[in-house]
């Protein structure tokens, strides 16, 4: 187990969340599980718990209750290679029930804040060239799901 694991608190549906995230991630698994004492009023025998890992980085599904959702304070970045990358993610997180936001960020069906955008997008934000950065700046903050063609061209001028 890795010392830090981000715990996701989620309203009763945990079971549904490790199938929504194993169809997207298709390098993730269940590590193990824990379950409500059968005898739990209402919850008996229901996972209460799971460790998960996606991506190689490892996660608590907590079956906390209705009590806390998400927001965007906390989010997950995911870091695309191509634009069929940053379309496959975009759609499949925002299926169901998620919502778009703009410069690439989206929230999932269960709420959760994820950032879907290219690698190439730190090193033009952070090219030497101030008027060039800030031309990138301008048009990614114009985006909803980030077009990398769309971010070359305004770095090209």
């Amino acid at each position: 187990m890795k010392k830090i694991r981000p715990c996701l608190w989620l309203d009763h549906n945990v079971k549904e969340a490790i199938d929504f995230y194993t169809s997207v991630f298709k390098n993730s698994k269940v590590l193990n599980a824990s379950y409500y004492p059968k005898d739990a009023p209402g919850f008996g025998g229901e996972i209460l718990a799971v460790d998960m890992e996606i991506e190689d980085q490892q996660f608590i599904l907590l079956n906390g209750g209705p009590q806390f959702k998400f927001n965007e304070s906390v989010s997950f970045s995911i870091e695309a290679n191509t634009q069929e990358e940053i379309d496959y993610y975009w759609k499949s997180l925002v299926a169901g029930g998620g919502e778009t936001s703009q410069c690439g960020w989206l929230k999932d069906k269960f709420g959760l804040s994820w950032q879907v955008s290219p690698a190439i997008l730190g090193e033009l934000l952070q090219d030497k060239d101030v008027e060039k950065a800030q031309r990138v700046m301008q048009v990614m903050m114009k985006m909803t799901k980030i077009i990398i063609k769309d971010l070359e061209d305004a770095a090209k001028g």
